[in-house]
């Protein structure tokens, strides 16, 4: 999306404030950016996120998914 695009997604924070985002992900690797004529267009930049994805939110996932399958199979009576 370009600027524009994102400043019109976002009420009530100003061009400003959504370049000061911008920077602020840009510098972190969460978007990338690409030149296309006279507009910047934003992206965001998946491997990041999904290394977050597994480092943060996957350990708890599948230990929840484990539990309800203990659960199962405890309610079936099948271990």
């Amino acid at each position: 999306m370009t600027l524009g695009e994102l400043e019109a997604e976002v009420p009530g924070l100003t061009r400003f404030g959504v370049m000061k985002h911008l920077g602020v992900l840009e510098q972190a690797g969460l978007v990338a950016t690409r030149k296309q004529g006279r507009h910047k267009l934003h992206y965001l930049n998946a491997v990041p996120i999904r290394l977050l994805l597994e480092r943060w939110i996957d350990k708890y996932r599948d230990r929840q998914a484990a539990a309800l399958l203990d659960l199962k199979d405890q309610l079936e009576g099948t271990k």
